[in-house]
């Protein structure tokens, strides 16, 4: 392991191995700062937490916080988490934060659980920039892969198919490795629950339950059961040690005619996507875990909700990272300017991050796209090798987001295409356009 990923790993497993003292549960008062680790200077806008309480550092990266707890817990936007065990008296505390930039693949459950493609991804941390692994804690067919807890997967038969009955300390493992950790949780697109609890699912306008191209069945957004379901998935997900909590398919199925227990307006689909996110922050607060959302790429230009109930201006209120979706194929009318989006892959990463930086008026840091790593399927068939992958590298690289994330269903990623230093882009070489 080379120096930089001791540094990584050192600090990723700080929370892991603190030692917690035991004291009573009278409510402590503290005070301190919190800074880059390298830099020394002070983070504005740090979170820090104590027990159930939480406040954000000032423009001087000070806090004062009021809470029950024997452990002072602190992240930032472009950094990794931090731990320091507290005693009932003492003065100001002060936090490091080390900052840290996830270059990540994803992995399915069964990714994860074979040898074979679990140690040619462990090749990639040694042999590439990849520091982060995406792993699936509830499935596209809502398998929950793990022995969980959660009395509610068990009755609708998601724990069916156990592949990792160690988890925890697979993360643990992966942490002294030097691995950041992101739980990937499908949200809303849950066959067993909806056959299961046929009250819950999303029905046709014929009253039947709806399948979608995949034969899935979909779950009710407005729900609190569905809310409930998932985000007690994710409290598992942050108490195994996880550093990010990942929310996929946090959306509305995108297809007209189908029937809910709300109307079916923009005003209710934001809110159902804006409460399951907001009551997601509250429960997973007192973990220090970074809290994450998949969006569609269009998002990113569509002034409405794209009728999914993802508005870019309300999920950014809610999580600390927007992953969108900019797969390339994924762009069936491109962007103004860009009209073959797989011939323009640096151009579509680029322009649609820009786009939803503005809109959102946060920070570059706030975004971590998913890139293609698959075959085309929309336009030309084109394999998406070592240049295409590049490209969209090197245009979420140039907006300055916090990293990026591979996507491919197979789990197979080449070396090779990864490795090399994503290539230049200058403005010079590059088509101006209005956008809509």
């Amino acid at each position: 392991m080379n120096a930089f990923k001791k540094l990584i790993s050192a600090a990723l497993t700080t929370a892991l191995t603190l030692p917690i003292l035991s004291f009573s549960a009278a409510a402590l008062t503290l005070n301190g700062t919190v800074t880059e680790m390298n830099t020394k200077t002070p983070i504005e806008g740090a979170f820090v937490t104590l027990g159930n309480s939480s406040v954000r550092t000032d423009k001087n990266g000070e806090f004062h916080i009021e809470g029950d707890g024997a452990e002072l817990r602190a992240r930032a936007y472009g950094h990794m988490r931090a731990a320091q065990t507290i005693a009932a008296a003492g003065g100001p505390i002060k936090l490091e934060l080390q900052p840290f930039t996830p270059k990540g693949i994803y992995l399915s459950s069964y990714g994860i659980s074979s040898l074979k493609l679990r140690n040619a991804a462990l090749d990639l941390v040694r042999d590439t920039q990849i520091n982060t692994f995406v792993i699936d804690i509830k499935t596209d067919t809502a398998m929950v892969t793990y022995k969980t807890a959660v009395p509610l997967a068990g009755e609708i038969g998601a724990q069916k198919l156990v592949l990792k009955k160690d988890l925890p300390e697979l993360i643990t493992k992966l942490h002294e490795q030097g691995i950041y950790t992101i739980g990937r949780i499908v949200t809303f697109k849950d066959t067993l629950l909806a056959q299961a609890h046929p009250e819950l699912a999303i029905k046709t306008s014929s009253g039947q339950p709806f399948k979608d191209r995949e034969g899935l069945g979909w779950v009710d957004p407005f729900k609190q059961e569905v809310w409930d379901y998932n985000i007690a998935l994710a409290e598992e997900a942050a108490k195994m040690g996880f550093d990010e909590v990942q929310f996929d398919y946090v959306r509305f199925p995108d297809k007209r005619g189908l029937v809910f227990s709300k109307p079916n307006n923009e005003e209710n689909r934001v809110a159902a996507i804006n409460g399951l996110l907001t009551a997601a922050r509250k429960k997973l607060e007192p973990y220090n875990v970074f809290l994450a959302a998949d969006i569609f790429g269009y998002v990113a230009w569509n002034l409405d909700d794209t009728e999914i109930g993802q508005r870019i201006v309300d999920v950014m209120q809610h999580v600390d990272y927007a992953s969108p979706m900019l797969y390339p194929s994924g762009f069936q009318f491109g962007i103004p300017g860009y009209r073959n989006p797989v011939e323009n892959s640096h151009e579509i990463i680029y322009r649609s991050l820009e786009r939803a930086r503005i809109r959102a008026n946060v920070a570059a840091v706030r975004f971590r796209p998913w890139l293609q790593a698959f075959k085309d399927y929309a336009f030309d068939r084109r394999h998406f090798g070592q240049d295409e992958i590049q490209q969209q590298i090197s245009a979420a690289e140039r907006f300055g987001s916090n990293g990026w994330l591979l996507w491919n269903p197979r789990n197979v990623y080449v070396t090779e295409n990864i490795k090399h230093a994503a290539p230049a882009v200058t403005a010079s070489n590059e088509k101006t356009s209005a956008m809509r």
